[in-house]
């Protein structure tokens, strides 16, 4: 070595590099979001593997109210869809005591008897997926059938998960990452409580596994759902019959005109048959039952072969899942 070379001290060791899969940084830049779609994508897909589940019924509706007990707790709004926090009092229903005293705004007196209303949506939708909780769970075979699903969040989406867990049935909760604080229902499984930070993945899964939709009313949110699964099932997007029911025609028929979107040729006549109309538990119930059952006959009997074959291996995702969304070239 040449004396004139300088002397240098020697660096301190070198700490092992991260592993790409654990470098936070990386994960949540721009260039790890592939990384972070494939991931809402399979890690649903390992746990309903795991949990055996087939396919859903998808309840969507309003998830603006908090009605816990509506026999005994007055309704409150949320400040936002599945917010943490209420909505100011100025923006809350009237309670049964200032509409007594005459002390309530008619803003507030017209919200009060909209709580009535939503109050009894609440109830019918925790009795529907009780009905279809207890239905599926009778059916025979390893994997869980049309598992009652909803957006884990309060309102309709609490009612659907609290009358699958009262029939003590499997029910998913599909929960969405929002900026404001929210309010997971307790009522979902736990094995089944996910969380999307994509609006894309999480319809993605409500539409991949759903056999079912019951829209019950609500608002923005609800109103995407429902057209997003109407559009893919008008298209043939879907690759499966969907049974679709929309509950309370005289709250839709006052926010939607069906009928003159097809008058006015924006829609096809025969689109009105994508969806039929409901007004009770039992007559949406009657109706999923009626959708669903052609369904039911081939995967019986394939449960029922698999049953006298213990030893078989499990299935493969896409023999569980199936391709239930219409390939694309």
């Amino acid at each position: 070595m040449p004396t004139d070379t300088p002397r240098t001290p020697l660096p301190d060791p070198l700490a092992a590099a991260p592993l790409a899969y654990e470098n936070r940084p990386f994960i949540d830049s721009p260039d790890g979001r592939m990384l972070r779609i494939m991931a809402e994508y399979q890690e649903p897909m390992a746990r309903f593997r795991r949990e055996r589940i087939q396919d859903t019924v998808v309840f969507f509706g309003s998830a603006r109210f908090r009605a816990l007990d509506v026999a005994h707790q007055e309704l409150q709004l949320l400040e936002n869809t599945g917010s943490a926090r209420l909505a100011p009092p100025h923006e809350q229903p009237a309670s049964s005591h200032e509409v007594e005293t005459g002390e309530a705004s008619q803003q507030r007196l017209l919200l009060a008897a909209s709580a009535v209303e939503m109050a009894a949506y609440y109830e019918d939708a925790r009795r529907l997926a009780y009905m279809v909780a207890t239905w599926a769970k009778s059916l025979p075979g390893r994997r869980h059938r049309f598992v009652v699903t909803s957006g884990g969040g309060p309102g309709i989406m609490e009612a659907a998960n609290r009358g699958a867990h009262d029939a003590g049935a499997k029910t998913v909760g599909l929960n969405i990452k929002l900026p404001f604080e929210q309010i997971p229902n307790p009522y979902v499984t736990p094995s089944l409580n996910f969380n999307f930070h994509y609006f894309f993945m999480r319809k993605y899964w409500f539409a991949y596994l759903a056999k079912a939709l019951v829209v019950f009313p609500g608002g923005f949110g609800t109103l995407d759902e429902m057209f997003e699964l109407l559009t893919l099932s008008q298209t043939n997007k879907l690759a499966k019959k969907m049974t679709i029911v929309i509950y309370g025609s005289s709250y839709w028929k006052n926010v939607l005109n069906l009928d003159l979107l097809a008058e006015k040729g924006a829609i096809a006549f025969k689109d009105r048959d994508l969806f039929q109309f409901a007004d009770t538990p039992e007559q949406a119930f009657a109706m999923l039952q009626a959708g669903l059952r052609e369904d039911i006959a081939l995967p019986v009997v394939q449960a029922a072969e698999q049953e006298r074959v213990p030893t078989e291996p499990a299935p493969s995702a896409q023999e569980l899942l199936g391709p239930d969304i219409a390939p694309t070239r």
